[in-house]
């Protein structure tokens, strides 16, 4: 995809939705931080359920840690990978309280340093909690970008470092969320709604399903 069409696309998008933002329900970097480590391999939905009770009760790190990991384990087991979560947001909030007043930190090195938080973790944290330009290629990222042509690879990393590097400035602090909501909703996985597609005559996608129009407002 040129640089011309790239613009185009992201130019729908913004128009669509110019204020684009997580699923996730949170109202601080923490709480933020501790959904996103429990979305992994879990619905948004799912967790915000999860949250709305959990953060009730505790929603600093000292309040989480005070639980202790069996405690949060049953507020949080109805999530895939419960035993894994409870033990990491236990170690990273200790970490946090040790290293960091209690603060989520602002940089890539520190956030990746806490136990259960990885490269895509920290991308969203820097992204929307940060307002950072980062790109954080989930599943619905990197199929979009695979299937658009704005970005190919076969690894997430790759496909991130191309978004980056072809992503209009101007786009990039929302155009993690475009992306994600255009193929959590309308570039699905199995039957993609390509009628329903604003972008679907700038994608290269050989497999679209039918296309009602293919004309759309610049």
């Amino acid at each position: 995809m040129d640089i011309k069409q790239c613009h185009t696309l992201f130019t729908r998008l913004q128009a669509q939705n110019p204020h684009p933002t997580t699923e996730l329900h949170y109202r601080t970097p923490f709480e933020l931080l501790i959904a996103v480590i429990l979305s992994a391999q879990a619905t948004d939905k799912s967790v915000n359920k999860v949250t709305a009770v959990l953060f009730s009760l505790a929603n600093t790190p000292s309040q989480v840690l005070a639980l202790g990991e069996e405690q949060l384990r049953e507020y949080i087991k109805t999530i895939g990978l419960s035993n894994t979560k409870a033990r990491n947001i236990i170690k990273t909030c200790q970490l946090l309280i040790e290293q960091h007043d209690s603060e989520v930190p602002s940089e890539r090195p520190a956030l990746e340093a806490l136990p259960g938080v990885g490269r895509k973790t920290a991308n969203v944290i820097l992204n929307t909690a940060f307002g950072k330009p980062t790109i954080a290629v989930d599943t619905h990222i990197f199929r979009v970008a695979n299937r658009t042509g704005l970005a190919t690879g076969k690894t997430v990393r790759i496909v991130e470092n191309q978004l980056l590097a072809t992503i209009p400035a101007e786009f990039c602090k929302n155009a993690h969320h475009w992306l994600i909501l255009h193929g959590r909703y309308t570039c699905v996985a199995r039957q993609p709604k390509c009628g329903q597609c604003i972008i679907n005559d700038l994608c290269a996608y050989p497999h679209k399903t039918s296309i009602t129009s293919n004309h759309f407002a610049d």
